[in-house]
């Protein structure tokens, strides 16, 4: 079969490409816009990259045409598609009637650290040679590709997922993880974003419900203990058990740490909520600063690794749990999570020129920025970090987080804004700051700017969800001339 993907370089539709090329279709796609990982990844895979949306590309005379989101009324070639009432499908449903259909699912789910906790999952079980089939909206560096099919031999019926609740497609607005019906499935976090789409966040708790309902009674929910958001998800009606993460421990006798919420209703176990009249005081799955893992109270292992961060303990936790869903023990998860190499674009350091380190961030949201700020800051102690950030997400863009992004940046010594095509004044955003905080429209002066700032021990981190203009590339070769005046 001769599938054509419309939108195939983003981290999703590339890896339904992968996935597509592996299961033995011929595989073509087109894009606007092509940049590394995702183009690198599928060339090396003989993927035919078309440039642009010709309508010409009909006569390539494909099966069928999978669309991305990416695509919209107006587009040249889905133009000509409907005209012609060709045969059209979005990338989950395809992902979901190819794919999925007939496995084992687990389903990554969340605001933020669904990429990274998807990672985990897949690699925990790798480890233990359950041979899972995945698609993660980054690459992996234990696997060194975003996707692939799982292994034909014995065990290998297990499929990883990043369950993103972007919309589907522009025929098609419920949220891309409806279509993927997880038997386990992780609700990370749950905070407002993609304002594109989403009008605010009591819309996007409704797809998070809508998730929920497409899980089996004889599956798992691994959610967040944390989240209220997730809490409001779960009342409006569960139907299969829930074991809670993250959160606090039971009282102890002076009642220091008591905590309560209410139980979710219909919910046929909650694993972590110990029932006291109407209310529940919350236990279940904890770790704590020293990676000791327990469940209601009772040790599990420690979880040793270098990955920094609270939120990267909470991924873990997540991923651990939801792993022993599908029979792999929390001794052999910890075992895996010690090899476990992150995600690329994860706090991935791109290069050390004159004692300056320059890492590569896929932060976008102000409580990613925040986290990720964070987790550098108490591996590097009181060394100069240097934020530079460009608010690409259409949610940033539209101005949503923009009155957020100070108090995200507060533990950065320096912050340097690119901010060209901003519906919004990023200098006026970031006045808070006050001159610690540099936003320019063109990226040379902002990187002159950086350069010119940076000093030997200093940390420059470069957080976007795009390509920013190669910034990374040419920091270090501005560097390593030295500084510009």
């Amino acid at each position: 079969m001769h599938i054509h993907i419309l939108g195939i370089c983003g981290t999703f539709m590339g890896g339904i490409a992968a996935l597509a090329k592996q299961a033995g279709h011929r595989v073509t796609g087109c894009d606007a816009n092509v940049y590394p990982p995702m183009s690198t990844q599928l060339e090396a895979q003989g993927i035919e990259l078309i440039e642009g949306f010709g309508m010409e590309q009909i006569n390539l005379l494909p099966d069928m045409f999978v669309i991305g989101n990416v695509v919209s009324r107006g587009n040249p070639l889905m133009e000509e598609i409907l005209n012609r009432n060709l045969p059209y499908i979005s990338g989950p449903q395809w992902l979901a009637q190819t794919i999925l259909h007939d496995k084992w699912v687990l389903g990554v789910a969340g605001t933020h650290g669904k990429t990274s906790t998807s990672a985990m999952l897949a690699w925990i079980l790798e480890y233990a040679g359950l041979n899972p089939g995945f698609l993660i909206g980054g690459v992996p560096e234990n696997f060194g590709i975003s996707a692939r099919l799982p292994s034909p031999n014995e065990g290998g019926g297990f499929f990883v997922i990043e369950a993103d609740e972007y919309d589907t497609a522009f025929f098609d607005k419920r949220s891309k993880f409806v279509h993927y019906h997880p038997r386990t499935a992780i609700l990370n976090n749950l905070e407002f974003d993609h304002a594109d789409i989403f009008a605010d966040l009591m819309a996007i708790e409704t797809q998070f419900h809508h998730l929920v309902r497409t899980v089996p009674g004889s599956g798992l929910i691994v959610c967040n203990g944390r989240e209220k958001s997730l809490q409001r998800a779960l009342q409006r009606g569960c139907w299969t058990t829930v074991e809670m993460f993250g959160t606090p421990p039971l009282p102890s006798p002076d009642g220091t740490t008591s905590h309560s919420t209410k139980l979710p209703k219909d919910c046929s176990q909650v694993v972590g909520y110990l029932p006291v009249g109407e209310e529940a005081t919350a236990q279940g799955w904890q770790i704590d600063n020293g990676g000791r893992v327990t469940l209601n109270g009772e040790p599990q292992g420690t979880l040793e690794w270098d990955l920094l961060g609270e939120h990267n303990r909470m991924n873990a936790l997540a991923a651990l749990a939801a792993a022993r869903h599908v029979g792999v023990p929390i001794t052999q998860g910890l075992a895996a999570l010690k090899g476990f190499k992150n995600v690329k674009r994860r706090m991935e350091v791109r290069g050390v020129v004159n004692d300056i380190t320059v890492y590569d961030d896929f932060a976008h949201h102000p409580t990613a920025i925040d986290t990720t700020i964070g987790g550098l800051r108490h591996k590097i102690g009181k060394a100069r970090i240097l934020a530079v950030l460009e608010p690409r997400s259409n949610t940033m863009k539209l101005g949503a987080m923009k009155e957020a992004l100070p108090g995200s940046l507060k533990d950065a010594d320096l912050v340097f804004c690119y901010a060209e095509n901003l519906g919004w004044n990023a200098r006026d955003a970031l006045a808070p700051l006050g001159n610690k905080a540099v936003a320019e429209d063109d990226l040379d002066t902002l990187i002159g700017k950086i350069v010119a700032a940076a000093q030997p021990g200093d940390h420059i981190l470069v957080m976007s969800n795009g390509g920013f203009g190669g910034i990374h590339e040419k920091l270090l070769q501005k560097l390593a001339q030295g500084r510009m005046v």
